[in-house]
């Protein structure tokens, strides 16, 4: 069975990695991670995601800038994004994801049950040939 490809992106080695288990650990996801902004979208265009799961606040380039190139780029710009912040609290999040501007955010450190309900909300289901 082919897995769904999610990019995260954050300069949080830890939060990344930490993700990254989770969505792996569901056996669903094949997870590429990149703690540096800057190497985001070639990383996107080599890894070719599903989702990209993308930090708000990073050095160099902030999710906002990434999201907003990768809608410029042709190979990229169906790809869904999914922000993680710690500009919100859980208690602002409430149970689901926030969405502004049609985005979705979800707040740090994410709870796994959300983080892969929203992820799955997002990434295109996997057709087998």
């Amino acid at each position: 069975m082919s897995k769904r490809r999610v990019l995260i992106v954050d300069d949080d080695v830890n939060l990344s990695r930490l993700s990254g288990m989770i969505l792996e650990n569901s056996g669903q996801y094949e997870v590429m991670i990149v703690n540096e902004s800057v190497r985001a979208l070639p990383a996107a265009l080599q890894f070719r995601p599903d989702v990209m799961l993308l930090d708000v606040d990073m050095p160099g380039k902030s999710g906002g800038d990434l999201a907003r190139e990768a809608a410029m780029d042709s190979q990229l710009r169906d790809i869904p994004v999914l922000f993680l912040t710690g500009l919100v609290t859980h208690k602002e999040a409430g149970d689901s994801s926030l969405e502004s501007g049609g985005m979705k955010f979800l707040a740090k450190p994410v709870e796994p049950a959300l983080l892969l309900a929203t992820i799955d909300g997002l990434a295109p289901p996997v057709i087998m040939a």
